[in-house]
Formats: C-alpha cells, sequence, structure tokens
C-alpha cells in the first residue's frame, strides 16, 4: 500500500473525508476507488459512494477476498446510512466470514455492528442482542466501542430501560471522545437528547401532561393500570391485553379510561369509537355488543358498569387509570417517526420497518405529502423521503418494538 493510501485511510479513520480525497480523487486503482467511495459516503453522497465501492470490489482480483470482503462491508454502510433496508444479510455475512478468516477481527467486527443496527432499526431486538453479545468491546479502537455503546442505548431506550441506556450513553461519551470524531460525538449528543426530551403525554383525570422515556418506565412498573395508547394495550405490571388487531375495543379502552372514575354517555362513545355522527338504534345495539367484548376481553383487570348515562371503567387491581399516549397523534404517526432521524427513508423500507405492506406505506407519505409533513425527491427506485425532526418531542414510542412485559 502505498503513502498516499495509507494517509487517506488514516483521514478517514479520523473523520477527514475532505483530507482523504486530496489525497486520492484522481486516482482510479481499486484501492483509491474504495476510500473515494467511503469519503463520498461520510460527505452524504451516498449513491455515488456505492458505485465507487461496488467498482472497487470488482476490480480487486480473485486473490484479493480481504478487499472485497472490506468493500462490501462499506457498501453495507452505505446502504444502512441510506436506509436501503433491503441489502442482502446473507452477503454481508460471508464478508465477515471471510475477514474472520483472514486475521481480520476488526472489520469483521463492523459488519457484525451493520448487521446489529440494522435489526434494531426494524425492531428485532432479541436478535440484536443475541449478536450483541458475541463482541466484546474492549477489544477494539474507540471508534467501534462508541458504536457498541451507541447499540446498547438504541436496545434499552426501546426496552425502557433508562438507566442502562445513561450508562451506554456515558461511556458512549467517553470513547467518542477519546476516537476524536466529530461526527461520532454529535452522534452520541443526538442520542442522548432522546432521554430529556418529552416522549409522552399522561393523561389522568381530566389533566395532561409530557413525560419522559423514564417516566414511562416507572409508570409501567407502578399499580396503576395504564391504557397504553402507544402499543394499543391494557396494562397492569406484567399483564397486558392487547388490543393491536381490535381498534375499535382500544378507542372504547381508551375513552373509559380518560374519564375514569367517571363515566362516558354513550353518545360519546358512539363518536369516538364508530365515527358516528348520527345515532341510531343499531349504533347503540353495536355499541352494547362491542361493550361485551371488551368486558370478556379485560375482565381479569377492570370491569364494565352500566350508568344512567352510559358506562364506566371500574379497575380490579390498581389504585388509578391513567392514559399513555403518543406524543404525536395524527394519522401516520408511526411512519413521521422514522422520518424524524433526519435521513432519507425510501418506501420500501419504511414497509420493511413498519411491519406493513408498501403500498399502505405509500399511501401514508402521499398523505403526509398533501399535508406538507413529508416530502420526496428522485424518482422510481432511487425516490427518497424527508421530513424535518419533530420539534421538543422523542419519538422513540412511536417505533416498532416491544415494551417491558411484551
Amino acid at each position: 500500500m502505498d503513502s498516499l493510501i495509507t494517509a487517506a485511510a488514516r483521514a478517514l479513520a479520523a473523520g477527514d473525508p475532505l483530507g482523504a480525497l486530496k489525497r486520492v480523487a484522481l486516482r482510479d486503482d481499486p484501492p483509491a476507488l474504495a476510500l473515494r467511495g467511503i469519503a463520498m459516503a461520510q460527505l452524504g453522497e451516498y449513491a455515488r459512494a456505492k458505485e465507487l465501492v461496488r467498482s472497487a470490489a470488482r476490480a480487486f482480483g480473485p486473490k484479493e477476498a480481504v478487499a472485497r470482503g472490506r468493500c462490501i462491508v462499506a457498501e453495507a454502510e452505505i446502504a444502512l446510512a441510506s436506509r436501503d433496508l433491503s441489502f442482502p444479510a446473507k452477503t454481508l455475512d460471508a464478508a465477515r466470514v471471510t475477514l474472520e478468516q483472514h486475521g481480520d477481527r476488526l472489520n469483521a467486527a463492523h459488519a457484525r455492528y451493520l448487521e446489529i443496527r440494522r435489526l434494531l432499526l426494524i425492531g428485532r431486538l432479541d436478535e440484536a442482542e443475541l449478536k450483541l453479545a458475541d463482541l466484546d468491546p474492549s477489544l477494539f479502537p474507540p471508534a467501534s466501542r462508541t458504536a457498541h455503546e451507541l447499540v446498547l442505548a438504541g436496545i434499552a431506550m426501546r426496552r425502557l430501560r433508562t438507566k442502562e441506556a445513561r450508562g451506554a450513553l456515558a461511556r458512549a461519551e467517553h470513547a467518542a471522545r477519546e476516537a476524536r470524531i466529530p461526527a461520532l460525538t454529535a452522534e452520541v449528543e443526538s442520542a442522548s437528547r432522546i432521554l430529556n426530551t418529552p416522549a409522552a403525554r399522561l393523561i389522568s383525570r381530566g389533566k395532561e401532561r409530557l413525560v419522559l422515556l423514564e417516566d414511562v418506565e416507572a409508570l409501567l412498573a407502578s399499580n396503576a393500570l395504564v391504557a397504553d395508547a402507544c402499543r394499543h394495550a391494557l396494562r397492569y405490571a406484567n399483564t397486558i391485553v392487547s388490543f393491536a388487531t381490535r381498534p375499535v375495543l382500544f378507542a372504547l379502552v381508551r375513552v373509559l379510561s380518560e374519564a375514569w372514575p367517571g363515566d362516558v354517555p354513550r353518545d360519546l362513545l358512539l363518536a369516538r369509537a364508530f365515527g358516528a355522527r348520527f345515532v341510531d338504534e343499531s349504533h347503540r345495539v353495536r355499541l352494547r355488543v362491542e361493550i361485551a367484548r371488551l368486558r370478556r376481553m379485560i375482565r381479569s383487570l377492570a370491569g364494565i358498569n352500566a350508568t344512567k348515562r352510559g358506562f364506566a371503567l371500574i379497575p380490579r387491581r390498581g389504585r388509578e387509570v391513567v392514559v399513555l399516549a403518543r406524543p404525536i397523534e395524527e394519522g401516520h404517526a408511526d411512519v413521521l417517526a422514522f422520518l424524524a432521524d433526519g435521513e432519507s427513508w425510501s418506501s420500501s423500507a419504511l414497509a420493511l420497518a413498519l411491519g406493513a405492506s408498501q403500498r399502505t406505506v405509500q399511501r401514508a407519505l402521499d398523505s403526509l405529502a398533501s399535508e406538507g409533513k413529508v416530502q420526496s425527491f428522485g424518482r422510481a427506485r432511487a425516490r427518497r423521503w424527508i421530513t424535518t425532526p419533530v420539534p421538543g418531542f422523542a419519538t422513540i414510542l412511536l417505533l416498532p418494538a416491544p415494551l417491558p412485559g411484551d
């Protein structure tokens, strides 16, 4: 490896893509192409970066398996940064195995971190934790240790383990200072802000207030009966009744919980649960049927008593009933939550992350675009969607992931 390639590689490792490009911008040999691609990725030019890295991988000879493996890992990282979640996991895993077999433990570990970050992004936390357990961060340089702690913090935040998350972020901050890479420091600061900004709204006895993630964690561990509008469930300690496929029943639970300890008039229940403007006898019959179904589903947690005006929720356990509501309550809030990370997403990547069909996601994006909340650039498969971060709110509870007890 010549001196210019070495200098460019060191510049990239230090987070200086312009310094790297000064040394290899006019070269077309495989190592230079690979470094140029990584530099372009650090500058946010993902499409060009992908082309350069692929060209480098093709240019390396059959005996240069390690170099090709590193190019595949770089391409996978570019795909993750550009939110192209369709990058083949088998290709990345094969590259990781090749690097391990040739003694390149650092890049093999980096490939594993990319795989874990993808799993975290789509909410597959159990798999991410299992893969993360195989890695020992003490063996790696500060930049890799920062990545490790950020992943740990991300998993802890999604599982509502705020103490663990703060510990991981403190270690990440220390490692980022050692690495002296501004982009890493900024990423740690961005993750830390999630713990210090409102993540949900708590509605109780007719009053509403914003709460942090640690408040949500404490609430779910308390004696309160929680109507969880973030995950569409009714919770008491470790007992959970899910309404993920029963939106009408959860709408009834939420209205009854918001009114507790009072009752809710029948007309209001019909309006909130069924969207009925004009009430006739068929609506009242349907309400009685749905209330009966709801009673059966939540009988271990609460009862529902009929009153002169309507119905009232009577908790069997717990000292109070509260509603945990999303920080943003509008159509397609889950799509906005992903776009709020500041990255550009394709509709196919959003569909994979949300576990929804691409057509459903596309309809949501079109609706948000018509309201001026998102915008797109590019065409066909290159089309990407972006929005500005939601000011003043953490959107962690809008992302798909199990909460305690799930």
